[in-house]
């Protein structure tokens, strides 16, 4: 079984780095800081998920989301929204934009790792009630 494809769209390294040691034993990991740069690698690599930070330099995760979903080969992908942005309406926002799950930081390892199930399955080499 090959390992899935996860892009973490995040600025900040310190919480890049966060997400590569919780997930780099079960998925392939790629790497984007802004909006710009998470479009550019989605069309290279087509993930099989995209976590998106919604707080940006040069184009902000909700308009990256918009631009992702409206192009035909990448509109597939689904997006996560991994963010600070905890107010209300800020899921139903994200949503919206074509997100298709909401998480808020700082992360849940647990709401983390069920969300990468619900969309991607199983992690390779992941055996019941280990994680």
């Amino acid at each position: 079984m090959r390992l899935k494809t996860v892009l973490v769209v995040e600025d900040l390294e310190l919480n890049r780095e966060l997400l590569r040691q919780l997930l780099e034993d079960g998925y392939r990991l790629a790497f984007a800081a802004d909006g710009e740069a998470a479009l550019l690698q989605a069309a290279a690599l087509r993930p099989d998920l995209i976590l998106m930070d919604l707080s940006l330099p040069r184009m902000d995760g909700w308009e990256a989301t918009r631009r992702l979903k409206a192009d035909p080969a990448l509109a597939g992908i689904p997006v996560v929204a991994l963010t600070a942005h905890a107010m209300s309406g800020d899921e139903a926002g994200a949503l919206a934009c074509g997100c298709a799950d909401f998480l808020s930081k700082p992360v849940d390892e647990e709401r983390l790792f069920a969300t990468l199930e619900k969309y991607l399955g199983r992690r390779c080499g992941d055996r019941a009630g280990r994680r």
